[in-house]
């Protein structure tokens, strides 16, 4: 099965192109539903069939022994410059398997609810061209065996999200320094391109020291390495993560990419490329675990921006920035995990929080859909009673981000904070259990407030559960949003788990750590109390009437405003940028490019009008001119004789 996975990455681009000649060729007019449905199908079988290699190559590699379990599949020689030689080749092992079911698994679900969603949009058959386009440079980004390639697949879902966030152009969009959707596409592009930097800056440092950018090289040959340049590789390779999986300080973008279609949100900016960091720093943990400033920088990172980011959550009024923050403080979670050593964990929370992350926005964008592109919450309630699979799966996925006992994401944060407490780092697991506390609440809080109470509603809306195409992913994503943790059962219950013994067959390292039974229960019952509790607080306040509005002051103010990041961010950075740009360049250029280029034109037309004179077209003039030449070089040859 293994030497198909070539297959698996092209499906997907064989899907980009059909579409995009679909769309070039204006193939569905409006209200063509059976061209939709066929796009739409295609475009998701493309998906399909990949999910099903990697589930043909996960069961191949279960029934190797560990020792053998990983293959290098080679397709052709990429490129050649000098000592370098690149190839286009896929490593699959438990890593990079798991990643690649992820991705084509909760893809699948993304695109079959797209079909609905996107219903009647002229840009049909263009959105899932942008889709399918986006699988094929993920599936490159998780299975590449070295960082060319990967990088490639790094930049590509970076276009897509730019494609995609920006996909309504002619829609306005606020935010700060922003007014439409091709503004907040330009914002993520940017924001991104300064962590790219970063990353292409660590491919040089690895590249100039042991001539290759395979995976398997440079964790080989990690002892070929000073500390100095242990450092900057980790600490270049994090700059770039932290900008592709929204950190502190390249985090901004990641809710102006709301700005997308709903799927959008879903796939890229929820499941997907968002934990593409993560997925590196996994990969590359041989490296960050010679570099031991750079993984306490990275917990700390992770950290603060786990709690800010949940702070901010919890005031938001448009359903899908709930989401997209609480989406940059689960990420933080995993860099927390990361730079505690506890790698496995944070694989473990990457998966969860697919599951119901996915399932979170697929059923805001439900919402969203029967209300008419409504996104305040504040302008929602009631809708249990006319949209119940929406509303109990919304539910399901909310209790399994804050942490409810027995769910998918109580295992998974658990278990991240459990060895964040084990490492040592009280203060960071203290800041991990405050920010759980907080994600309860405002989980509870965005159902509340959207689904139970009054409805807010215009009465002329009549919302109206959705088809089910948009319903029946929600229930896969619920139901594994409940049973996806026993995957990775903590060690009370179950002492050798399966997520840690699949990923123990890959490179991946991590720390030791250890921790008596008695307190990881003890760990347990406070991960779950705070969870209860956090629920049962936001549902205490918000399930009175008039409650929808909350009481204003400095500190609320402050956190709906998100500290004035974006706003700081604004004053030193856009404003400049710009006034240098439409200010002083425009000037400089007309002064001095202009200048320099004009006189130089304006000298020859002088030289040449001067010249004119002698073109005056009498042949006497010309005879008399050639004999005067002839009796200057005679009198020069004359006179230059000894």
């Amino acid at each position: 099965m293994h030497e198909s996975i070539f297959l698996a990455v092209l499906f997907p681009l064989v899907g980009f192109l059909l579409n995009a000649l679909f769309s070039s060729m204006k193939f569905i007019k409006s209200g063509e539903s059976g061209k939709e449905f066929f796009v739409g199908a295609f475009s998701t079988l493309m998906i399909v069939l990949p999910f099903v290699i990697a589930v043909g190559v996960f069961f191949e590699l279960q029934s190797l022994p560990a020792s053998e379990q990983k293959f290098v599949v080679n397709v052709y020689e990429w490129f050649k410059a000098g000592a370098m030689t690149v190839g286009v080749s896929y490593q699959l092992d438990s890593l990079s398997v798991l990643m690649m079911l992820v991705v084509t698994g909760v893809g699948s679900l993304i695109h079959l609810y797209s079909i609905g969603y996107m219903h009647g949009d002229e840009g049909f058959a263009r959105f899932f061209s942008y889709l399918n386009l986006f699988i094929f440079a993920m599936l490159n980004l998780v299975l590449a065996d070295n960082m060319a390639l990967m990088f490639l697949g790094w930049e590509g879902v970076g276009l897509c999200s730019y494609f995609l966030i920006g996909f309504w152009y002619d829609r306005k969009f606020e935010g700060v320094g922003i007014e439409t959707t091709t503004d907040a596409a330009n914002k993520a592009f940017m924001l991104n391109r300064v962590g790219d930097f970063a990353m292409l800056g660590a491919m040089f440092l690895i590249f100039q020291k042991i001539g290759s950018l395979t995976f398997e090289s440079i964790l080989s040959q990690l002892s070929a390495f000073d500390q100095t340049h242990l450092f900057w590789m980790a600490l270049l390779v994090f700059i770039g993560c932290t900008g592709k999986s929204a950190q502190i300080p390249l985090f901004t973008w990641l809710p102006d990419a709301m700005a997308g279609p709903t799927p959008v949100s879903a796939l890229i900016h929820a499941a997907t490329m968002v934990t593409s960091g993560i997925y590196l720093i996994a990969r590359l943990s041989p490296l960050f675990m010679l570099a031991p400033d750079v993984m306490n920088l990275v917990a700390i990172i992770g950290a603060a921006t786990a709690i800010i980011a949940a702070s901010i959550a919890v005031v938001q009024n448009d359903i899908k920035k709930i989401l997209a923050y609480s989406t940059v403080s689960q990420l933080g979670y995993m860099f927390l995990a990361l730079g505690v050593g506890a790698t496995t964990a944070a694989m473990f929370h990457l998966v969860t929080h697919a599951f119901f992350k996915a399932c979170l926005f697929l059923g805001s964008g439900s919402v969203i859909h029967a209300l008419h592109e409504e996104q305040d919450v504040r302008q929602m309630g009631g809708l249990q009673k006319v949209m119940p699979s929406t509303g109990t799966t919304f539910l399901i996925g909310a209790i399994a981000l804050s942490g409810f006992p027995l769910t998918a994401g109580f295992f998974s944060k658990d278990e991240l904070l459990a060895k964040t407490f084990a490492s040592g780092n009280v203060a960071l697991y203290a800041v991990g259990i405050v920010t759980a506390a907080l994600t309860a609440f405002y989980s509870m809080r965005a159902y509340a407030l959207t689904f139970l109470g009054d409805a807010r509603w215009a009465h002329d809306k009549h919302p109206h559960e959705s088809g089910a195409t948009m319903t029946i992913p929600l229930w896969i994503l619920a139901a594994l949003s409940l049973i996806g943790g026993v995957i990775g059962l903590p060690a009370v219950i179950q002492e050798h788990n399966w997520i840690h013994g699949w990923l123990s067959r890959s490179q991946i390292v991590e720390k030791e750590m250890t921790m008596a039974h008695s307190t990881e229960w003890i760990l347990l019952a406070l991960s779950s109390a705070v969870a209860i509790g956090g629920l049962g607080f936001a549902y205490s306040i918000y399930t009175k009437k008039q409650t929808a509005a909350a009481s204003q002051n400095g500190f609320y103010n402050l956190l709906l405003n998100k500290y004035y990041i974006d706003e700081l961010y604004n004053a030193l950075f856009v404003k400049p940028m710009r006034f240098v740009s439409e200010k002083i360049l425009p000037t400089l250029d007309a002064a001095l490019i202009n200048g320099v280029l004009n006189g130089v034109g304006t000298s020859f037309i002088s030289i040449a009008r001067s010249l004119k004179i002698w073109q005056s077209g009498v042949a006497q003039n010309y005879a008399l001119a050639i004999i005067a030449g002839l009796v200057a070089i005679l009198s020069y040859l004359m006179l230059k004789q000894p």
